[in-house]
């Protein structure tokens, strides 16, 4: 049986209403459930829909969480976006990937084992800052370890003002342990490696029952058992957004979340004796001092001047691209101009 939702309870707001002019009331309002190559599964209030995509529509440009208006069979527009998760794709290429939209926290999931890795929880929190999404930090597999407690001490380490929890996510308490993060019309994302128990938390959540897959011992890596990313309610209220596990998290236009991550340093930078210090050799580095009396640690300075520089790089790299895009764009439409032109002057 297929529920039914009020639009209400799929996350409209205010904010999505403000766009609407009267042309748009007699279109239908619907959010993003899945993109596939040519179509899109929405979800509205009359109930499920299987959108056409319209040619200038690519499906790269429409995420997951995404608001727009329908006719019931075609997509007619996308809604602007509260927020956005986003990466540079993978590969060589200058795209960026849309991760998910109108999302409102972000749960990084790690688990107690060889995957916990401080400089990727860096990046997951510099993405979440960068987007204006809530961080939380679920830490899982609690129930392999001795010591849980040193492993929240490990991810405090990391961001101290970052909710965390601790959770076995085949504990049945997992939904109630989470509440507060997943009222009604509230959207959560779940990101993290492979193998970390995101699709078991998914099942918890959503009360599904999608299969999981066993991670390898020998280096706890898990295998993709999330190969799409989907809308769905969460039991309690709310809908989840799971992520499959991404190997490269490549960060592009983040500065302000990276900035968020290392206020810390940022705050040292500022008692440099030069304004464009690099924080190497130059005398009066406030940064270097830090390190040199210990009281901050070398690779988190390390992983600061590496996200800097990707970020730098991405970015920059993202921009030609569009800058590229925007002049093409412009040369087709004189082109079409120039042909409507000579076809009327005959």
């Amino acid at each position: 049986m297929t529920r039914s939702f009020t639009l209400a309870d799929l996350g409209w707001a205010s904010d999505f209403l403000r766009q609407l002019d009267l042309e748009d009331l007699a279109a239908t309002p619907c959010r993003i459930a899945a993109v596939h190559r040519s179509r899109v599964e929405a979800l509205s209030a009359d109930g499920p829909l299987s959108l056409i995509l319209p040619p200038e529509f690519p499906t790269g440009g429409i995420a997951v969480g995404d608001w727009a208006l329908c006719d019931g069979t075609r997509l007619l527009r996308l809604l602007d976006r509260r927020t956005i998760l986003s990466r540079r794709a993978a590969g060589t290429g200058a795209a960026r990937q849309l991760i998910a939209a109108n999302v409102d926290t972000l749960f990084i999931v790690t688990s107690c084992n060889a995957d916990f890795n401080p400089a990727r929880l860096e990046r997951y929190l510099a993405l979440a800052h960068a987007a204006r999404v809530e961080p939380v930090i679920l830490l899982t597999r609690i129930d392999l370890v001795p010591d849980p407690e040193g492993w929240r001490a490990r991810a405090e380490a990391v961001d101290r003002r970052v909710a965390m929890c601790l959770i076995d996510a085949t504990a049945p308490d997992v939904p109630e342990r989470l509440a507060d993060w997943c009222r009604p019309g509230r959207t959560v994302a779940l990101a993290g490696s492979s193998g970390v128990g995101k699709t078991t938390l998914a099942n918890a959540l959503t009360g599904t029952l999608e299969a999981t897959a066993p991670i390898r011992a020998d280096d706890a890596k898990g295998r993709h058992t999330t190969t799409g990313r989907h809308l769905r309610p969460i039991t309690g209220g709310g809908w989840l957004i799971d992520t499959p596990g991404m190997r490269e998290l490549r960060l592009t236009d983040a500065e302000d979340g990276i900035a968020a991550v290392f206020d810390d340093i940022d705050d040292l930078a500022r008692a440099c004796r030069f304004r464009d210090c690099t924080h190497g050799t130059e005398p009066g580095c406030a940064v270097q001092a830090a390190v040199a009396e210990g009281r901050l640690d070398a690779g988190r300075l390390a992983r600061w001047e590496k996200l800097k520089r990707e970020d730098r790089h991405n970015s920059a790299t993202l921009a030609e691209a569009h800058a590229r895009d925007r002049a093409f764009g412009r040369m087709v439409r004189e082109v079409m101009r120039d042909k409507t032109r000579r076809r009327d002057e005959r």
